[in-house]
């Protein structure tokens, strides 16, 4: 299990740190640097998390990039743990602004962790069908799900952060939304 896991960080750094542009989408409003180094910001903290046994083991925690704003989520079972891990995230490379949505509590069991995908693929699925927005693509905002709680991360001017809440609100499992929007106006 654990060569398993040094080959998934291995290939997290790796990709990480190249880019092919033809996989950008045209929607995308971040610099192909923002984006390179929000995947590095990542795989750095991943790394990081991993490599301490006590962080490994007594935690569950995701760290997601978007334009140099980090977002942890997940659970630590104590404050000493969790201030751990923030204090990991404040000194990565390229991070502007730390969330710190990290709960005091066990890790997450498997069922929940499967919950919280199937309701990410539910709030994806819900912003593909925007069609009052032109030139709203979902690939603009990234959802992350944690125990029922969807977080909203993206550049967006405000009225489509309004829309976007809006239609996350309405969908089915989400207990509460959590956003996490850089506007651009």
């Amino acid at each position: 299990m654990k060569t398993a896991a040094l080959i998934g960080a291995l290939l997290v750094s790796a990709c990480a740190t190249s880019m092919d542009p033809s996989q950008i989408s045209p929607f995308e409003r971040r610099s192909i640097e923002a984006i390179v180094n929000d995947r590095a910001i990542q795989a750095d903290i991943y790394d990081e998390l991993h490599d301490d046994a006590e962080l490994s083991s007594q935690t569950h925690i995701t760290a997601t990039a978007f334009n140099g704003i980090l977002l942890l989520t997940g659970a630590a079972a104590s404050e000493p743990l969790r201030s751990k891990a923030v204090g990991i995230a404040q000194l990565t490379d390229h991070v502007r602004r730390v969330h710190n949505n990290i709960t005091i509590a066990a890790p997450s069991s498997l069922e929940s962790r499967q919950r919280d995908a199937r309701i990410t693929a539910t709030v994806t699925d819900g912003l593909r069908q925007i069609r009052t927005i032109p030139g709203f693509d979902a690939s603009q905002v990234q959802a992350v799900t944690e125990n029922g709680a969807v977080y909203l991360m993206g550049l967006l001017h405000r009225h489509e952060g309004a829309v976007v809440v809006n239609v996350v609100r309405y969908l089915p499992d989400v207990r509460q939304i959590t956003t996490v929007f850089e506007y651009l106006d």
